[in-house]
């Protein structure tokens, strides 16, 4: 019996429908629209240059941050620093026992989003890891 997997992509919107949220909540002045306007004009061009932007810090960020890191150790996505395929299974293993840990320090004291991201990051992680050592395991007998 052939199971077909699930994919959790909603963080992607989880986190797009934040970002939204906290544009629109917080009204600007128009000095403060502009000093906006020039960062985000400042990071296009320095991603132009090659430079990677700097982004907002807040947990969402951190844990997709973790969860991207223990995609690339897995070989699941290239290295965007060197755009090749480097798979270290310890290294995805303590990263995905870190937002593990994370979950279980912080339940009962995030947000519905912060909380259904990082669940479902550290069981999509989970499956891929077991799915990894697996492929490693038979291509070693």
């Amino acid at each position: 019996m052939d199971k077909e997997k699930y994919v959790d992509e909603s963080w992607k919107d989880a986190a797009i429908q934040e970002k939204d949220q906290l544009e629109s909540a917080s009204p600007q002045s128009s000095d403060a629209k502009v000093v906006l306007q020039g960062n985000r004009d400042k990071e296009a061009s320095t991603q132009e240059a090659g430079q990677p932007a700097s982004m907002e810090i807040n947990f969402l960020n951190y844990i997709t941050s973790l969860g991207f890191q223990a995609m690339i150790f897995l070989g699941e996505i290239p290295n965007p620093a060197t755009n090749d395929t480097d798979k270290n299974i310890e290294q995805a293993k303590f990263l995905i026992d870190t937002l593990t840990m994370l979950k279980d320090k912080t339940k009962g004291n995030l947000t519905d989003q912060e909380s259904d991201l990082l669940g479902s990051s550290v069981y999509e992680l989970q499956l891929k890891y077991v799915n990894a050592v697996e492929k490693e395991d038979s291509s070693n007998a």
